[in-house]
């Protein structure tokens, strides 16, 4: 049997209620993880709860806006006081703010605004919470952005959304220096696209058998595709690990024949 090295660590993870943030929960708790689940959507964070103690582990569920100063350092504060610390943080708030796609000459400045504040800055102030309480406990730890493919080729009908996840890839990097000599480690992980109700509602029928057909494993991603590399990168399979952006979207970053976006 292979020691993980997560037994009895405290994880934080944002944007916990459903999805990839909510899979990536659960497979924390199932390698050994007490988990802290944050998200604004109320109702969903005492499921998640339940699915961390299903697995013989401790839960804090946390409903808050991270957007709102202070309350990144809030839920940092919460987590330890509740579960006895913070070694793993994975930082999975991100998307569009409620906005659609839309060519860029119609991505106004308060559209831009949006975006980049639900992703960029707010992972920053999460990042730079997380990392305060790592440095502060003086035992080290990892940080987990999530980012997205569209950071790394063009993303038509997304331009505000890609170039906010191309800063968190910047981010990633500088803090994986500056953090490094405390023995912190700082990822980011992107999924492939992956069939959420929101994104689902977005394309039809045959764009998404399009782009099947263009991914080289020819699947789409799953929540758990990345809630899987999550935790190995978390663990100790990946201590060697930062400063990287390591992608989980079944080769769809190789294709050369992915549909253009309908909305574009």
């Amino acid at each position: 049997m292979i020691d993980l090295g997560l037994t009895g660590r405290v994880a934080l993870v944002t944007g916990a209620a459903v999805g990839i943030g909510r899979a990536v929960a659960r497979w924390l708790a199932r390698a050994g993880c007490d988990v802290a689940v944050v998200d604004r959507d109320e109702d969903g964070v005492p499921d998640v709860g339940e699915d961390v103690r299903a697995e013989g582990r401790q839960a804090l569920g946390r409903a808050a806006d991270l957007r709102e100063d202070g309350t990144a350092d809030a839920v940092v504060a919460d987590t330890i006081a509740a579960l006895g610390g913070l070694d793993v943080a994975v930082n999975n708030v991100g998307s569009l703010a409620g906005l659609g796609p839309a060519p860029f000459l119609d991505q106004d400045a308060a559209y831009v605004h949006e975006v980049v504040s639900q992703n960029l800055l707010l992972t920053a102030a999460c990042c730079r919470a997380e990392a305060d309480a790592l440095v502060t406990a003086g035992h080290g730890g990892v940080i987990v952005n999530v980012s997205s493919g569209e950071s790394m080729r063009p993303a038509l009908g997304l331009a505000a959304y890609g170039a906010a996840k191309a800063a968190i890839n910047h981010l990633t990097q500088t803090l994986a220096v500056e953090l490094g000599p405390s023995g912190v480690r700082v990822v980011a992980v992107a999924p492939g696209t992956t069939l959420t109700p929101t994104v689902r509602a977005a394309l039809s029928d045959d764009y998404v058998t399009a782009l099947v057909e263009s991914i080289p494993l020819g699947r789409m991603n799953e929540p758990d595709d990345l809630a899987r590399l999550v935790v190995a990168l978390a663990s100790d399979l990946g201590r060697g690990v930062t400063g990287q952006l390591v992608l989980s979207d079944n080769g769809a970053h190789l294709a050369r024949n992915r549909p253009r976006p309908e909305y574009a």
